[in-house]
């Protein structure tokens, strides 16, 4: 069945001489890998659109409960004006592709996590890069409250700690996984701060290594999916 969609590309494979295996995070159907025949020989070299967190409409041959589907043609979606070029947005928007190419299991509709994934890349292409430090945690963070990893309650002084195991802020200091008090409230605030507000916080880059290492800690604690990001290290090397 031909199909149009909107798609994320997470991840490009070589395959045999010309081809190249494409993993999306579609619109329609979750994340999908596709084959997609020829690319690296055709006299347009489009293989450049396919790399990871660019933004594409997908023309496919979409056949249910099929592990590999094939790629019919594909044109940008949205063209990007800076992210390709700036070190910086470059890392964070691969840093967020394997965020989600690392978590989101295959073939599950995923709209709300979509629609904001698609939305995000697009915010970041326009960020001013000094102050692009804060939106990897922000998207991991909003990543994981969509696929319900939300943490609940607040940091309070009744509450001043936080329990990895339980996802909540509670009364009784914990030995698995702690945060220490500064952190423990930073993270509070950014989980109920809005998106502009979030973006703009001014965090040390210690104190964004730390939430990061926390929650992705937590999410590994309540998923199976989730294994080692490689790109972390690139991103925490660059937003020193």
């Amino acid at each position: 069945m031909l199909q149009t969609t909107k798609g994320i590309i997470l991840r490009t494979v070589k395959y045999g001489e010309t081809s190249l295996i494409v993993t999306v995070f579609t619109e329609h159907h979750g994340v999908q890998a596709y084959l997609a025949q020829g690319v690296r020989k055709s006299k347009k070299n489009s293989t450049g659109l396919l790399q990871p967190s660019l933004l594409l409409e997908l023309e496919t041959d979409y056949k249910p409960h099929k592990n590999l589907q094939r790629l019919r043609g594909f044109h940008p979606a949205f063209i990007y004006q800076s992210i390709q070029e700036n070190v910086v947005k470059n890392s964070i928007a691969i840093f967020c592709a394997e965020v989600l190419l690392r978590l989101l299991p295959e073939n599950a509709p995923m709209q709300e996590l979509f629609d904001f994934s698609f939305r995000f890349f697009q915010l970041l292409d326009h960020a001013d890069t000094m102050l692009a430090g804060n939106y990897p945690l922000f998207f991991l963070l909003k990543t994981g409250e969509i696929m319900g990893y939300k943490l609940k309650g607040e940091y309070s002084e009744n509450t001043p700690f936080i329990n990895i195991e339980e996802g909540r802020f509670t009364e009784k200091e914990t030995l698995l996984a702690p945060l220490n008090s500064d952190d423990t409230r930073q993270l509070s605030d950014l989980v109920h701060a809005d998106e502009t507000d979030f973006l703009l916080q001014r965090l040390s880059a210690i104190t964004r290594n730390h939430l990061t290492d926390w929650y992705l800690e937590f999410i590994r604690m309540h998923s199976q999916h989730l294994g080692q990001i490689k790109s972390l290290s690139v991103i925490r090397t660059i937003l020193h």
